[in-house]
């Protein structure tokens, strides 16, 4: 479809939302590790041949899922309007103004932001995602990212993340010493002794700069992030399977790996941050509530915040009540929990086909009508992309490296 058709069909669907348009759900195959079968799909609609089973949903992306075996749009999301198949990179490439604000449109080619749910049956292989400066040498961009913990769900046999290395590691520059045989071996788990593992809390969560080696834990995670798929893996098995070593090298140019082998892929961390003595003080995040936006019948909270790369808000509604919700910018929601209406949409969380919404620039800046028509909490996460909250969104205090 050409621009031109896409930016009519977009206004149309604005239009008639009022500034609200649906997102069809969109799955990510893995082949590297098994799924936690936590996102409600049926046991047969996991696994999808060659590509691996389901493991991830992205909300609201525009990027593609760089993955071994290739599927034609995989990790790009839809606008879900009748009759047409509109990617959403295509609607803000043709229609950027109209989604995203002309203001915000003119210096960002697009929302900004990659939001998922990632769930999976054992803790993630320690990895790390490359800088910008790193990442640009193999054409792609940074991975900064962030964490929730949604409550009431099932948190997997190892709900406790490993972040970083022990600090006198970096202290006493030892990284290389003490890292690069398991990488050069490849042959186990245990270059996991030397990081520290912090639990995974429901309801809160962790904010994680790129170039920082990390081993998710179990609980399921709904994460924000920079538009990216890059990473390097350097843990060689996971629960008895083997991590193809490829994926240590997967976004290391040529020439260093050929030049440095293995220790081309340590030379991509920041050391300062993954020493940092202070890592849990520095980058957990607990919600923070935004007393403007709270009272007797609603309550919200910051839960992705510390940087202006994204920020993210859970917005937590009391049965028979309504609040009108206004933001800085565009955002796309998921609703996690709960029945309800935002404007004339009717919402329902775990209920896929309604449970994604695309709200733009001008439309949030008016304000949503939030409507809990159910018998429980009505919960939605807004995601935002980068730069839209910068005056507003919290930090944590600074403790000093």
């Amino acid at each position: 479809m050409d621009r031109k058709r896409v930016r009519v069909a977009v206004e149309k669907a604005i239009e008639q939302g009022n500034g609200i348009v649906r997102l069809r759900p969109c799955w990510v195959a893995r082949t590297f590790l098994q799924p936690g079968k936590r996102l409600g799909l049926t046991e047969e609609q996991y696994r999808v041949g060659k590509r691996g089973q389901i493991c991830e949903r992205w909300l609201g992306s525009e990027t593609e899922a760089d993955n071994e075996v290739k599927f034609e749009n995989e990790g790009l999301s839809y606008l879900d309007i009748d009759g047409e198949d509109i990617l959403v990179r295509d609607a803000t490439a043709a229609a950027g103004d109209l989604i995203m604000g002309s203001e915000y449109a003119a210096s960002h080619s697009g929302l900004g932001r990659l939001a998922k749910i990632f769930d999976y049956q054992s803790r993630i292989f320690y990895h790390f995602h490359q800088t910008q400066q790193e990442a640009a040498k193999v054409g792609a961009t940074s991975k900064e990212e962030a964490y929730f913990f949604p409550e009431g769900v099932p948190m997997g046999p190892h709900p406790e993340t490993f972040f970083g290395v022990h600090p006198y590691i970096v202290e006493q520059g030892k990284q290389y010493e003490i890292l690069l045989p398991y990488l050069e071996k490849w042959d186990s788990d245990q270059i996991l002794m030397h990081a520290r593992a912090y639990l995974n809390v429901p309801g809160e969560g962790f904010h994680l700069p790129s170039g920082v080696l990390h081993a998710p834990g179990t609980a399921l995670t709904i994460e924000l992030q920079e538009p990216s798929d890059v990473m390097g893996v350097l843990q060689a098995r996971v629960e008895g399977l083997t991590i193809s070593k490829e994926l240590l090298f997967k976004d290391v140019p040529k020439e260093a790996r050929e030049k440095h082998g293995e220790r081309a892929v340590l030379d991509q961390l920041v050391w300062d941050l993954n020493g940092d003595p202070y890592f849990y003080e520095n980058r957990h995040t607990p919600p923070i509530r935004i007393e403007a936006a709270s009272g007797a019948a609603a309550d919200e909270y910051w839960i992705y915040y510390n940087t202006t790369r994204f920020s993210g808000k859970r917005l937590v509604i009391k049965p028979g009540q309504k609040v009108v919700s206004r933001d800085l910018g565009v955002y796309n929601i998921l609703v996690w929990q709960g029945s309800g209406k935002a404007d004339d949409f009717p919402i329902e969380g775990q209920n896929f086909g309604i449970d994604e919404l695309l709200v733009t620039h001008e439309r949030a800046v008016a304000g949503v009508a939030y409507e809990n028509t159910g018998t429980e909490d009505l919960e939605i996460l807004k995601f935002f992309g980068p730069d839209i909250n910068d005056d507003v969104v919290p930090y944590l205090p600074n403790y000093p490296r």
